[in-house]
């Protein structure tokens, strides 16, 4: 028998695809039914997959040829052929963001057509099944829940996910189990999380939104760019550009250095554009020029800041004047404190190194017949499905891995 602990996206996928070798398959789900992450990701919609995909925009402490060879192993085509053809969940595009949902933008369609599949395929699903410990016996696993029932099994899947969202069942008791048995585990914390100011400078501009371009740099000084939704918040900064830079602001406060600095260029315009608005000559005020461009309220924040007053024209604005406020909108630096943690980050960053397991079959160096899959190992992508991808590709794999199946 196989065992697949967590019926998330990368659960689902794995019982999925072990069950097809014909082995027994048992998907147990600690919450009363599975995939609560796939329900509530994208606003209710599920943004089951990118269009295109860019591993380079995925983090990890291990190794990156290592994880985008396990993303290659099945590429985002491939993925939206099985969900088309195998699941019957046609696809759409959203062209503005490039993220593929499904045509009848429904979340439960997606995790009803898993669950369907994974029957289909021949797995027992138990939900309201916790279980407390993974125990390996020489010649196979243990698994024992909390009402003491006990399966003994060939092979143990772990897709139990990592701390993000408690609310949806991660209590990271995959992460624990995986410590405990000796494997290597990268610091976990919150990923795509909103950031925080203490006190919230901004708070007066809670609920303004625009498109926007953050820059940052990760601890090798690689920048990290990020564009998309910004929102202000009352406590801070939300939406997917301030997600996507998030853990930078995370891992720099992990590390006790100098917080990251996160710049903001709130226009697509670049300095030399501005230079060259704000230069024409004319008895239009600046304000009028700047409210064009971004939400008034912001607008009006910058142009204080700037000590620019409202009635000024372009005429009337010196170089130095005009400089610091081309510097505030191309290069805005957020104040940030903290951020919203796991209550309400969408991933856990770190987790099981990926030198722990075998990178085609996901099954562990160090225990034989146990898989990793889905968040629980060390890597993590930006907004917009891209982790969805990853979820199903490593739930695949660990599938085929403990199940016989032929991977690549």
């Amino acid at each position: 028998m196989i065992v697949v602990v967590g019926a998330g996206a990368a659960g689902f996928m794995a019982a999925i695809h072990a069950a097809l070798g014909g082995k027994p398959v048992t998907l147990l789900e600690r919450m009363a039914d599975g995939g609560r992450k796939i329900l509530i990701s994208g606003g209710g919609r599920c943004n089951v997959l990118p269009s295109v995909l860019d591993p380079g925009r995925f983090v990890t402490d291990s190794s990156r040829p290592t994880m985008t060879n396990m993303l290659r192993a099945w590429p985002v085509e491939e993925q939206r052929r099985y969900f088309e053809a195998a699941l019957g969940i046609p696809l759409a595009l959203e062209p503005a963001s490039g993220k593929l949902f499904p045509a009848s933008n429904k979340a439960r369609e997606v995790r009803d057509a898993l669950l369907f599949a994974a029957r289909q395929a021949g797995a027992t699903i138990r939900f309201g099944a916790h279980v407390q410990r993974v125990t390996p016996t020489g010649s196979g696993w243990v698994v024992e829940l909390a009402d003491g029932t006990t399966y003994a099994a060939d092979a143990v899947i772990l897709a139990t996910g990592g701390l993000s969202v408690p609310a949806t069942g991660s209590d990271g008791f995959g992460l624990a189990a995986a410590r405990q048995l000796g494997h290597l585990i990268h610091p976990t914390y919150p990923a795509l999380t909103p950031l925080v100011a203490e006190p919230a400078v901004h708070s007066d501009l809670s609920g303004v939104s625009l498109e926007a371009s953050l820059r940052g740099a990760d601890e090798k000084g690689r920048p990290v760019i990020a564009t998309g939704g910004f929102l202000f918040t009352h406590r801070g900064y939300s939406g997917p550009a301030v997600l996507d830079v998030s853990h930078l602001c995370v891992r720099s406060r992990m590390a006790g250095g100098p917080r990251a600095r996160i710049g903001v260029q709130w226009t697509p315009h670049e300095p030399e554009a501005w230079d060259r608005i704000l230069k024409a000559q004319g008895r239009q005020s600046v304000a009028t020029v700047i409210r064009r461009e971004i939400p008034i309220r912001l607008a009006d924040r910058i142009l204080a800041q700037a000590a620019i007053p409202a009635d000024q024209t372009l005429a009337q604005l010196g170089r130095e004047a005009r400089r610091g406020l081309i510097g505030l909108l191309c290069d805005y630096e957020l104040p940030w404190t903290g951020d919203e943690g796991y209550k309400k980050a969408e991933v856990t960053g770190g987790g099981v190194a990926l030198s722990e397991v075998n990178p085609v079959t996901l099954e562990s160096r160090r225990c034989g017949g146990l898989y990793f899959c889905g968040e629980m190992l060390d890597a993590f992508g930006p907004i917009g499905g891209y982790n969805f991808a990853w979820a199903w590709a490593t739930g695949r794999a660990a599938g085929l891995g403990a199940g016989g199946g032929p991977n690549r």
